[in-house]
């Protein structure tokens, strides 16, 4: 199960000024290169005692704020974020051979802006948000369909249907940002931006 990681390298001249700038390169490059759910990213949280989970969610924004995504916030990601506001983030964009790294700190997204977001929606994943105790413990999945039934009876075609209030944008507010590029022999390239104490940021050539 082991191969070899040859499909490019990641110098310093090569690297965007900016993390958000490089990011947009490898986003970018790996929609081209047509992997599966590019904004696929693993979000790990731990609880306020230090317990740890992680999940894949999906990426629904980033600028130099950091990165976005929307859930339940009664969920345990939700739960975590707002005990112990600190996460990590994993993007494998294993086809291409590389990885993008998050740590940072946590905070909720604006409701204007999480309320922008879920109008959006499609009308079936907004009733679903509305539908689904995100984590907790159900009877079986029809329990599910019948809230969903109830919703959709209850929010005709043509309603506006109203951004719950346990559901929102967490952001993910970076202070390391690592891009990762598989090399032969498994030395492979880790260039990392760093948020230092005056806010400026600078990179790193860390070892693999």
């Amino acid at each position: 199960m082991r191969r070899a990681y040859a499909e490019g390298g990641l110098a310093e001249e090569d690297l965007a000024a900016t993390w958000p700038a490089q990011f947009a390169v490898w986003l970018a490059d790996a929609v081209r290169a047509g992997i599966a759910e590019p904004n696929a990213m693993v979000l790990a949280t731990a609880s306020a005692d230090g317990a740890p989970s992680a999940r894949t969610v999906l990426l629904k924004g980033f600028d130099e704020r950091g990165f976005v995504l929307y859930t339940n916030l009664g969920s345990r990601k939700g739960r975590d974020a707002a005990a112990n506001p600190r996460a990590s983030l994993v993007f494998p964009w294993i086809g291409l051979q590389r990885q993008v790294l998050v740590t940072g700190a946590v905070e909720r997204v604006g409701a204007a802006e999480s309320d922008a977001y879920f109008a959006s929606r499609p009308r079936g994943a907004q009733l679903g948000a509305l539908a689904s105790p995100q984590g907790a413990t159900i009877a079986a999945r029809e329990e599910l369909l019948a809230a969903m039934a109830d919703l959709e009876r209850r929010h005709p075609d043509g309603t506006a249907i109203p951004r719950p209030e346990h559901w929102g944008g967490l952001r993910v507010v970076p202070a390391t940002v690592e891009f990762w590029q598989g090399r032969p022999n498994r030395l492979h390239d880790r260039l990392s931006f760093g948020l230092q104490g005056d806010g400026t940021w600078t990179v790193q050539r860390l070892a693999p």
